[in-house]
């Protein structure tokens, strides 16, 4: 087998075209688009109005199994389909996550996809792109900056120190500083207390710019963000510390979309980068408005499995945007329901376990418990599931196989990808088989109405998305949701953050595990985005760097063009 060039070098060789012409196809004028450099734009947000009268476009989520640490290609996935549908005869409009440069510079690598379906250019998809992540690490910290001020000159609103819960962030991965103490030194200096920083993915400023509608919807979201109580426990926002407006002049132009391109041409819209389980893992709110009205269909992608990603993209996305899906696709590997057998561990930044190499289709049935609940998950909301076996070159065809039975099974369409080798040719099964799931009677339903309880709500996801016998409060989760629902926040949806790599809160739990209990060990406010959230398990905020990362491996070479980016 003839071994592909890198994900860099394939992205080099791409025939980009004028932006303008892109934007054109997607029935955007050169006067809503900011060009920065050649291959990157900002789209003014008059778009949205201005393409409100077009059609809209048929609306396709990607979701998946249960990831190995790996990653199973759903960005990849994501634009093999977007380029497919051109094979078709139909215009696509991808709209994704904007990459962290954690991961890029630690294990995962970049998110611009891989192969022959990536999103160009790689190198400043990667890398800063238009500014938005360091937009919001500077609102995000402007706001922690005006607490401390606060507390220093004599905290006329009575904010308890011990109570703030707002922390600083940064893009990159730093162990170091999970824990700090700040205002050590003079006087001066300020007033000492912990704190400590998080990766600005997990900001909640990063999950109020991707659920945004507009920009004054925006600033309100800003300014609804509570810092803390007051000592007679009363919540205190952004909007009392008059922090809200600075903020949103910060993220002035952050709120507008990025315009990029596939290697096949096919428009994509890369906007906001919400972590996939602090926050909704979804791209933004504003792209896809824009996007529903630019061709035949809209694609976009929810973080994690269809238990994490797909249900927050339903029940929180979907609530505030108002569109809804008509079909969803179920990323799915040979290798990752492999180890949803239980019978294997992968770990990020080591070579697979040569067992999972060997052909062993009884290993892919056993693990397909997972797979089975992931369409069940997604049927729960109303919506038509499509499998995409995304191919490895390490595959066997028996494996593959077992994939399609088990799918064809449950009556879901089925398709073999190698889009990762083939770009758009190597998904336009897959795209035959969404068209037609798209063209079938969906209705979206909600898990659980906004009247219902936080417990309530937590109940229903648990037992119905997550397969739990019931849910265990520590006191102090039990007074954390006593406490939001006196103050008025009961009505919001819920974003529960556990492990991705399982369907369980237990990342050890394989397959689709049933009669375990759900802890809810904190429970979390985000006021400002809009969704309450309660901590189910051991789940990092600031990621560390691993002993082999990527950061060492990128360079600049003789003629000043970066080496190494993945």
């Amino acid at each position: 087998m003839t071994l592909l060039p890198s994900n860099l070098e394939i992205a080099r060789r791409a025939s980009l075209k004028p932006l303008a012409e892109i934007a054109a196809e997607m029935g955007i004028g050169p006067h809503l688009l900011e060009p920065y450099g050649e291959g990157v734009a900002k789209i003014k947000l008059e778009a949205i109005e201005q393409l409100a009268d077009r059609p809209k476009a048929r609306y396709i989520l990607i979701s998946a199994i249960t990831p190995t640490p790996l990653g199973e290609g759903k960005t990849t996935t994501t634009v093999g389909l977007g380029q497919a549908f051109q094979h078709l005869g139909k215009r696509a409009i991808i709209a994704i996550r904007q990459p962290s440069m954690g991961p890029t510079f630690g294990i995962k690598g970049g998110a611009a996809g891989a192969g022959r379906s990536q999103v160009v250019p790689m190198e400043s998809l990667n890398l800063h792109l238009t500014g938005d992540m360091h937009a919001v690490t500077a609102a995000h910290n402007l706001l922690a900056a005006m607490i401390d001020n606060h507390i220093y000159h004599a905290n006329p609103l009575g904010l308890d120190p011990h109570s703030v819960t707002w922390g600083r962030v940064l893009d990159i991965n730093d162990r170091v500083l999970r824990n700090i103490v700040v205002g050590l030194g003079a006087k001066p200096d300020g007033i000492p207390r912990q704190t400590g920083f998080d990766i600005t993915a997990a900001s909640e400023v990063m999950a109020v710019l991707a659920l945004s509608v507009s920009l004054q919807d925006m600033r309100e979201r800003l300014g609804r963000i509570v810092i803390g109580t007051s000592l007679s426990r009363a919540p205190i926002t952004a909007e009392d510390l008059k922090a809200a407006g600075a903020m949103t002049v910060i993220m002035r132009d952050a709120i507008k979309p990025n315009l990029l391109q596939t290697l096949e041409n096919t428009p994509v819209l890369v906007h906001a980068g919400p972590f996939g389980n602090i926050a909704h893992g979804n791209s933004s709110v504003v792209a896809d408005l824009m996007g529903i009205h630019c061709g035949d269909f809209l694609i976009t992608e929810a973080g994690f499995g269809a238990d994490i990603g797909a249900e927050k993209f339903f029940n929180i996305k979907c609530r505030t945007s108002g569109l809804r899906p008509d079909a969803a696709v179920i990323v799915a590997t040979v290798r990752a329901l492999k180890v949803q057998s239980g019978r294997h561990r992968v770990v990020a930044g080591q070579a697979l376990p040569p067992e999972l190499l060997e052909e062993n289709p009884d290993e892919v049935e056993a693990g397909g418990a997972n797979l089975r609940k992931q369409i069940e998950n997604i049927r729960l909301h109303g919506v038509s599931p499509v499998v995409a076996i995304n191919a490895f070159a390490e595959d066997h065809a028996s494996e593959q196989t077992a994939i399609r039975k088990m799918a064809e099974t449950m009556g879901v369409r089925v398709a073999v990808c190698t889009h990762f080798r083939d770009g758009g040719r190597g998904a336009v099964e897959l795209a035959e088989a969404v068209a037609e799931a798209a063209e079938e009677p969906s209705e979206l339903r909600f898990l659980y109405p906004e009247t219902a309880s936080l417990r309530e709500k937590i109940q229903i996801i648990a037992t119905k998305v997550y397969g739990a016998a019931e849910v265990d409060y520590d006191m102090r989760a039990r007074r954390q949701l006593d406490r939001y629902e006196q103050n008025g926040f009961g009505q919001l949806p819920i974003c529960i953050t556990k492990t991705h790599l399982s369907i369980s809160s237990d990342p050890k739990l394989r397959g689709a595990p049933t009669g375990w209990v759900l802890p809810v060990r904190e429970v979390r406010l985000s006021a400002g985005a809009g969704f309450v959230y309660p901590i189910c398990g051991d789940v990092r905020t600031m990621p560390g760097l691993p002993s082999n990362l990527a950061a060492q491996r990128i360079d600049i070479d003789e003629n000043g063009e970066i080496v190494g980016l993945s």
